[in-house]
Formats: C-alpha cells, structure tokens, sequence
C-alpha cells in the first residue's frame, strides 16, 4: 500500500493543466501590437470622442461667415385721408425698402476663426490624451494578466497536487499509514492555497473585464496574451535622459493642451480689444410717401459710439487668463520634468531588483520537486518541511512574476510619460 501512495503522489507532480472554473469562454490569443490596432477601431468612448473632434472643427466654418445682411419692408396700415386699410396704389399706398449690412472691422472675423482653429487644436489634443491614456491601461491591463495567470499555473499545480495527496491519503488513514496531524496538516495547506488562488482568480477576471471593455471584444473571449519572454529585458538607460525629456516637451499631450490655452487666452485677448472697435452698418432705403419726397431714398450708416462700454471688463479678464495660462504651462512643464526623472527612477528600480533574482530556481524546480518527493516518501524529510519547499517555490514564482510585471510596467509608464513607445515594443 506504502509503494501504491508513492507512485500515485510521484505521478500527478509530473505535470498538469491550468485550473479553470467559472463561464466557459472561448481563448482570444492575442499580442500587445494586435490589442492595440483592436482597441483604436472598436473602443466606443474613443470613437465618441473623435466626433467631438469633429464636431469642434465645424466650428471653424461657423466662424469664418459673414454677417447675414438685413432686409425691411414697412407697409402702411390704414390711410386716414382715403380710408384705405393695407393700400397699395402707387398714388396714395405707403411702402418703404431697407437693406443693411454689418461690416465687421478690426479684422474681428480672422480673429474669431484663430480662436474657432485653437479650440479645434484643443479637442485634438484632447483626443490624443485619451488615446495615450487608454492605451497605458490596455498594455498595463495586457502584461498583468500575462503574469497574473503564469502565477495561476503554479497554484493550479500545487492544488491538483494536493487534492489528489489528499484524496490518496483518505484511502489509508484509516489502515495507519498516514497520522491525521499529516492529513490535517496537508488540508489546511490546501484551502488556504485554495483561497489565495480564488482571489489571484478573482482579481485576473476583473483585469480580463476591463480589458473586454476597453477592446469592445464579446464577453465570451478569455484574453490570453502572447508576450515575447525578452520582454522583461529592456534596459531604461537604452535611452538618454535628455532624449526622454525632448520627446515628452514634443509629444506629452497634456503640454500641448498647456501651450494652446495659452495660446487662446492670447488670441481672445487681442479678440476682446477689437471688440472695442465700433463695427459699422451701411445699408440702403426706398420709402414711397413716407419721406419730403415722393420714392425718397438715402444710404444709411450706423456705428456704436463707445462712451460707456469699450469692453473694459473682458479686455481685463483676458489679460488675466493669460498670466494663468502662463503659470498654469510652468506647473506643466516643471511637473513633466519631475514625472519623467521619476518614471526613469522607478524603471531603474524595478530593473535592479529584477535583475538580481535568479530565474534558474523556477527552471530547475522540476528535478528539485521530484527530489524532495523522494526524500519525503522516503521519510528523509518531514512533511513540514516538504511543505514548505512547495510554498518556497510558489513564493518565488510569484515574486518572479510580480517583479517582472512590475518592471515591465515601469517600462510602459515611461512610455506614456514621454508619449512614445520607447520600450516593449
């Protein structure tokens, strides 16, 4: 019976299948380029914000137009010396024509359209930070479902493992082979392994939703990603600083979006000064019987005389946007700065600690596992210790895959601080 438990326990540690539990899907194996071009055609929130763009750039259209101009007609209602209601002869009915047409000067026209272009630039802008935004959560999402169920496998070997010790060991306690302390021991490994794997579960299906969510994919697809291994090796000093710091002042969206507000509040303001300029309306009139002579007709011109009101109020207000905008592009860029020197900071980290984990353990673990299933069997080593060798080994496995993740990760934050795929590509 003693040799049947050994063969039995030394077969199941061979080798076995993720555990999987939970809504039958179909697999999506898919790479980060292949995620990316399905998150830029199908993400619903992108697509929406694209209109907005779109809508934004019909208002520059709007502003280029011309004034409509402006036509009266002025019909006589009732002739007291004929006792003629609404007449229309041409000896005694009274019409009058006006035409006018507002003449914006100033060149307030041009300078309304440079505000209607700055604010088509923004919404541009706008997109594009949602774009990079989104995309760090997609590739973020990607990699750490990646390690996450390479986390899962090992816990899903340790529990196919212990369930089926534990099974083996039920057929035998009763005959004395095996002490109860050992089968208690052994169940109480399990379900706390099982409890730690419901939760890693738990937490890659939220990243798999989220990631369904951002790709608009079927809710029916299990995301496997395929990542290329040399993934984990990129090196943050491949690139200078000052080459991340230059693509981040040329590419960093939420900068651009600094400089053109910047930019509209001194556009508006040279558009509010102009607005102090009276704009001028000429026009033209035909009046029948209504004037000193019969088919009167004179040309008109009209201007506001600005006494009172010269827009002193929003000249000011938009002298003062500007200061604002201009501390406000200062925090930008001092914050872009620091950001980028930090995000290399923390590359430079997560590189070193990665760099100093040796990944033969985990390469080796296989004729380690069959060793210690040897000496255990063989009562060299205690179940204690046994126990704690596999524990070690999930451990390590998770710190490996964790450290991985987290440089990876680091990687593509430096990628979203400096707007452009420098590593992980």
């Amino acid at each position: 019976m003693h040799n049947k438990i050994i063969l039995l326990i030394s077969f199941i540690f061979i080798g076995g299948d993720l555990f999987s539990e939970g809504i039958p899907r179909d697999t999506l194996k898919i790479t980060i380029k292949q995620a990316e071009n399905i998150f830029i055609k199908e993400n619903l929130t992108l697509l929406a914000q694209k209109f907005n763009v779109d809508a934004t750039k019909a208002l520059i259209i709007q502003a280029r137009l011309f004034p409509n101009p402006t036509f009266e007609f002025v019909q006589g209602v009732y002739n007291p010396e004929t006792k003629k209601w609404f007449e229309q002869d041409f000896a005694n009915g009274e019409q009058a024509y006006q035409i006018s047409q507002l003449i914006l000067l100033s060149h307030k026209i041009k300078k309304q359209t440079n505000i209607a272009e700055t604010n088509f630039k923004l919404a541009e802008d706008g997109f594009y930070n949602l774009l990079q935004t989104l995309k760090l959560a997609i590739r973020s999402n990607f990699y750490n479902i990646y390690f996450q169920q390479q986390i899962a496998k090992v816990y899903d070997e340790e529990i196919t493992a212990l369930k089926t010790i534990v099974a083996a060991y039920q057929k035998v306690i009763d005959k004395g082979y095996i002490s109860q302390s050992d089968n208690a021991l052994i169940q109480a490994q399990l379900y706390s392994l099982q409890n730690e794997y419901h939760n890693l579960v738990d937490n890659i299906n939220d990243l798999q939703s989220q990631t369904r969510l951002l790709l608009q994919t079927s809710v029916n697809y299990y995301i496997q990603p395929v990542v290329d291994p040399s993934v984990v090796k990129g090196n943050p000093l491949e690139y200078s600083m000052r080459a991340l710091l230059d693509s981040a002042y040329q590419n960093r969206t939420d900068l651009m979006i600094a400089r053109d507000n910047l930019l509209l509040s001194q556009q508006n303001h040279i558009y509010q000064k102009s607005q102090a300029v009276p704009d001028i309306t000429i026009g033209g009139v035909l009046d029948r019987h209504g004037s000193y002579v019969t088919n009167y007709n004179a040309l008109t011109i009209g201007f506001n005389i600005p006494i009172f009101n010269r827009n002193q109020g929003n000249i000011k207000n938009a002298q003062l946007l500007i200061e604002s905008s201009k501390i406000q592009l200062q925090s930008t860029q001092k914050m872009l700065d620091e950001q980028v020197v930090r995000g290399l900071e923390k590359a430079l980290d997560a590189d070193k600690l990665f760099s100093g984990i040796d990944p033969a353990f985990a390469r080796n673990f296989d004729t380690l596992a069959k060793e210690m299933m040897k000496n255990y069997l063989n009562r060299n080593v205690s179940l204690i210790n046994f126990l704690n060798f596999y524990d070690s080994y999930k451990q390590n496995i998770v710190q490996l895959n964790t450290i991985s993740y987290n440089k990876v990760n680091a990687l593509e934050n430096l990628n979203f601080l400096t707007a452009t795929n420098f590593y992980n590509k």
